[in-house]
């Protein structure tokens, strides 16, 4: 359940994380639709909708993907009803075929797409992509905010903005703004406008010549008089006669201001494209020194630099040169590089930070969750195959079969990347090779790499991990698991039927914790020739768990016999989370055992049996 205080009265205080402060702010701008594919860190607000939705009177759906999502908000919006995407970097890239075209032909009702970076990779194997650029490359409007706040209050300006100047405008958060939580004064909830209409104009909705050129002059004179306007946001506090002064935005901003150098006068932009170069003109006029913080890319330094060379072109500028463009920031790492800048002490704990690093500390890897079925899958298919094959990684909880012992990830690029991929790999190599893909990734970009492997006919093996859910964004639906965002039953869509429908005929469904069937299933379709797909599927176990929790159940537990003298190596081909070895001999913790039985089928029979439990 997401957090009730979401709809709290106007006027009270109440402690929200930054991406349900956004939820917040679009609740109190009228949104009257929503659509996101998860997509972490910017997953909480679609939770949050979904949680909220029917109560609030708005509408909200999990999309297939990203681009399905805000084609569906343009949509709503090309008809006067205020809509909202959230996603993540790597979303914004599969969305950004229509983002650009909608800043082009524009909207009706505002449209807001705040999307999420993240630098240092908490959520994101990818990449550590800047969005900012995509702003200057779609010429739209970006706000950044800094705190949890701002996150809802700069949501409603980004609502007002798009309905003024009929022009989608992002709302930017890092990881760091997304995840942290504040307290947030709560303002009063506009009745959400969810009924419109298209209004046909052949002079607007089609993006070719002469008509393109028209809407970019547009879209240029727009962000002109954005810029002009919405100048107002951004703001200058500190010593204004000091001759050092910090530039910053977003959450960098908070951390100039915990580090509260004396005599430092502190600008902050808020409107980060487009910049005002008035505000920025009159900030660095009379300067000697400034710093400019940002994460990740200098699009503000460059910025500034460029101004400089005609409004104070002595400036020194300090950014990249002493600060990274790779990973985050913090108070003290900005601390440790300034400080000779400005002539402060460097954090005196910063030594035993450093002493901290020189430990040798045991790394802990991510796994996978105990009884997950994607394990049992994998033990199967390279119980089957061997090692001598390509493996084609995709992006999900699956993307933990990168680690050892299995290491059936050979590459990991994007979404649905692993059938495409794989594609080119057979077209051109006469290895064997794999797929991976799950089921919530075979929706959202799956289906259009398997059409074309079908239709060229390579002979490859497709697996589809089939956990029922959107697992490892926080069990969100999709067009398969039988229910809406905001619960409501509905018929699943089987991928073994949209399969078929593509003319593959090799296809099979096998319970992903059957390892019999399993292995059988690898062998039989890896015998046979074009494509052909395995569809294994088991329940998220992490979801069966609440399921069992709330019906009073209990997984079964299992246990090894004591006096088992037969080999148990196998145990370390599996490694369940559950399996313990001590003195040489293997033993299941009980408390981490969540009753898949995989290892009792992949051990000598009768190594492994179901334990007593007390109370039944």
């Amino acid at each position: 359940m997401g957090n009730p205080d979401v709809l709290e009265k106007a006027g009270k205080k109440v402690v929200l994380l930054g991406n349900e402060a956004i939820a917040r702010g679009a609740i109190e701008a009228g949104v009257g639709f929503s659509a996101c594919y998860p997509g972490t860190p910017s997953s909480e607000v679609g939770l949050t909708f979904a949680d909220v939705a029917k109560k609030a009177g708005f509408y909200f759906e999990w999309s297939t993907n990203e681009k399905v999502a805000f084609e569906a908000c343009a949509g709503a919006a090309f008809c006067g009803v205020r809509a909202l995407t959230a996603l993540k970097h790597f979303g914004l890239n599969v969305a950004s075929d229509s983002v650009f075209p909608v800043a082009y032909v524009g909207v009706h009702g505002g449209l807001v797409i705040n999307v999420a970076d993240d630098p240092l990779g908490h959520s994101s194997g990818q990449s550590e992509e800047d969005m900012r650029r995509f702003a200057r490359v779609g010429s739209i409007p970006l706000l950044e905010p800094s705190n949890t706040q701002e996150c809802k209050e700069l949501t409603k300006i980004a609502f007002e903005i798009s309905e003024k100047y009929e022009v989608p405008v992002f709302v930017r958060t890092t990881t760091m703004v997304s995840h942290s939580a504040g307290t947030v004064k709560l303002g009063p909830i506009k009745k959400p406008k969810t009924k419109g209409r298209f209004v046909k104009d052949f002079e607007r909705y089609f993006c070719v010549r002469p008509v393109i050129q028209k809407m970019h002059e547009r879209v240029i004179s727009n962000l002109d008089k954005i810029e002009k306007e919405y100048n107002r946001l951004n703001s200058v506090e500190g010593n204004r006669n000091s001759r050092v002064w910090i530039l910053t935005s977003g959450v960098s901003y908070q951390y100039a201001k915990e580090i509260n150098p004396k005599g430092v006068k502190l600008g902050k932009l808020t409107l980060t494209y487009p910049i005002s170069r008035k505000f920025v003109s009159d900030f660095i006029k009379g300067l000697d020194t400034l710093i400019v913080l940002e994460e990740l890319e200098p699009i503000v330094e460059d910025f500034v630099r460029g101004l400089a060379k005609d409004v104070n072109p002595k400036l020194k500028i300090y950014g990249k040169n002493i600060l990274s463009r790779v990973g985050e920031y913090s108070t003290e790492l900005i601390r440790e590089k300034i400080a000779p800048i400005l002539k402060i002490k460097k954090p005196e704990f910063m030594e035993h930070e450093r002493k901290l690093k020189g430990l040798k500390l045991p790394t802990r890897k991510a796994v996978m969750c105990p009884g997950c079925p994607h394990r049992s899958t994998f033990y199967a298919v390279k119980k089957v195959l061997g090692e001598n094959v390509v493996w084609g990684g995709d992006i999900g909880c699956y993307i933990l079969g990168v680690l050892e012992p299995f290491r059936m990830q050979n590459f990991i690029l994007a979404m649905g990347a692993s059938v495409g991929v794989t594609h080119g790999i057979r077209k051109v190599s006469d290895q064997k090779a794999v797929a991976f893909i799950g089921d919530s990734t075979f929706f959202h970009a799956g289906m259009a790499g398997l059409a074309n492997m079908k239709y060229n006919d390579p002979k490859v093996l497709v697996v589809v991990m089939d956990n029922g859910i959107t697992a490892m964004t926080g069990h969100q639906p999709h067009p398969g698991t039988g229910f809406s965002a905001v619960g409501d039953q509905k018929k699943p869509i089987k991928i073994e039927d949209v399969v078929k429908s593509f003319g593959i005929n090799n296809v099979r469904v096998v319970n992903a914790f059957n390892q019999k069937a399993l292995q059988a299933a690898v062998k039989e379709l890896d015998s046979k020739p074009g494509v052909s797909v395995l569809i294994s599927r088991g329940m998220c176990r992490l979801m069966m768990k609440r399921i069992m929790r709330r019906k009073g159940q209990k997984f079964p537990v299992f246990e090894i016999d004591p006096d088992e003298k037969r080999s148990l190596g196998m145990m370390d081909k599996f490694a369940g989370p559950a399996i313990m070895k001590k003195g040489g001999k293997y033993y299941i913790r009980s408390d981490m055992c969540w009753g898949c039985s995989v290892c009792s089928q992949i051990c000598p029979p009768g190594a492994i049996k179901p334990k007593a439990q007390k109370g039944g």
